[in-house]
């Protein structure tokens, strides 16, 4: 189960809203627990330094600055997030190719119906997508 604050969901949509028609994308952080469930304790909103509205670059000096928060507050990295502007909240042949770190959660926003954001969390091993429930939650 991944357990998202409410108000990190609303940055996150903003944020994927405001880089129309390009991909957004970011990381997340949090902590899990013993049972495997995962916390997202803040979203952080990166420049897509690809600039695309097919894939996506994490801008390298938005990640480090991230990491090293992440750290300050106790939390870990827990995964990324990004959009896909006009396709499914589902991994595309580039994200699952491009997929290295199993233990990493991978959120999709899809914003494909404008009026009807979708967001979804995966695990992606050796080629297999798994899709995870999210859990919303007033933080």
């Amino acid at each position: 189960m991944i357990y998202l604050q409410l108000r990190e969901y609303e940055k996150l949509l903003e944020h994927a809203l405001q880089c129309l028609p390009e991909e957004a994308c970011g990381l997340i952080g949090g902590s899990q627990d013993d049972l495997g469930n995962s916390y997202i304790e803040k979203v952080y909103l990166l420049e897509n330094t690809d600039h695309s509205e097919e894939h996506f670059s994490l801008d390298p000096g938005g990640q480090l600055a991230a990491v090293k928060e992440m750290r300050a507050n106790g939390w870990k990295p827990l995964g990324n997030w990004h959009s896909h502007p006009a396709s499914p909240s589902r991994p595309s042949e580039e994200d699952i190719r491009l997929a290295y770190d199993s233990s990493a959660l991978y959120l999709i926003l899809s914003l494909m119906e404008r009026g009807a954001p979708v967001l979804n969390a995966f695990r992606i091993e050796g080629g297999h997508v798994e899709k995870k429930e999210i859990r919303y939650i007033q933080g």
